[in-house]
């Protein structure tokens, strides 16, 4: 696979999802999830998540057609904490991927009062990590994902 070439979709159908906050191009599904379609030459991405709070989501990638690389997340919010602050906050954070680790945002984003931090472990074919929002030294929002490269050689 085009590890370099899965590298840059990320990042760019990234910054065209969820971070990029263009909701006109997002699909509600009749199971009440939302669908972020993204595609650029033959490769092509949906994120798909459930909820609006907490959240859980899944963002597979195809490359012709084929399953390649995908990613779970689940995030909450702490209660009596106002989301939509703490949402812009990641966006902004996502907008930030690094291009040498793309899963989620920088190691570590500051937004007024608020700090964002992630840490991973792994490489593209095969990673997991932790991503914070604190404010006032208190951690206000946490998400976990995990993913990798799928159906690299034939199995069951």
């Amino acid at each position: 696979m085009d590890i370099e070439g899965l590298r840059q979709f990320l990042v760019d159908s990234n910054r065209a999802g969820y971070a990029g906050g263009d909701e006109k191009k997002w699909i509600k599904e009749p199971d009440g999830s939302t669908r972020i379609p993204f595609e650029r030459g033959p490769w092509r991405s949906d994120d798909h998540f459930y909820g609006g709070e907490p959240y859980i989501g899944l963002t597979a990638v195809f490359y012709e057609k084929l399953p390649v690389w995908g990613m779970i997340y689940y995030g909450w919010v702490v209660d009596g904490v106002k989301t939509d602050a703490v949402y812009k906050v990641l966006r902004g954070a996502l907008v930030q991927m690094p291009e040498e680790h793309p899963y989620r945002g920088p190691v570590e984003y500051k937004q007024g009062d608020f700090v964002y931090r992630n840490k991973w472990e792994g490489e593209l074919d095969r990673f997991s990590g932790e991503e914070t929002i604190e404010q006032g030294g208190s951690v206000i929002y946490k998400a976990n994902y995990r993913g990798g490269e799928v159906d690299r050689r034939r199995g069951v």
